[in-house]
């Protein structure tokens, strides 16, 4: 059971990564999609980290409350 809920999680970070866009703007370039999560990454744990770490989640909910707005419109 933990293996289905692990497997789960890692397609849905992997959602993530495609419904942002970075698939189609790395062209699907693994070495470029990773490096650039690793500087994410380093940004995070940065002296900003709390800073960079909130305006990301603002960024995301927003961008998640746009798109169930747009998806209820007939």
């Amino acid at each position: 059971m933990a293996r289905r809920e692990r497997t789960r999680h890692l397609i849905e970070l992997g959602g993530l990564v495609q419904k942002a866009g970075l698939v189609n703007l790395t062209d699907d370039d693994r070495a470029t999609l990773y490096g650039a999560m690793l500087d994410l990454a380093a940004r995070a744990q940065g002296e900003d980290a709390d800073n960079i770490l909130a305006l990301w989640k603002r960024r995301g909910k927003r961008a998640f409350d746009a798109e169930a707005k747009g998806s209820d419109a007939p």
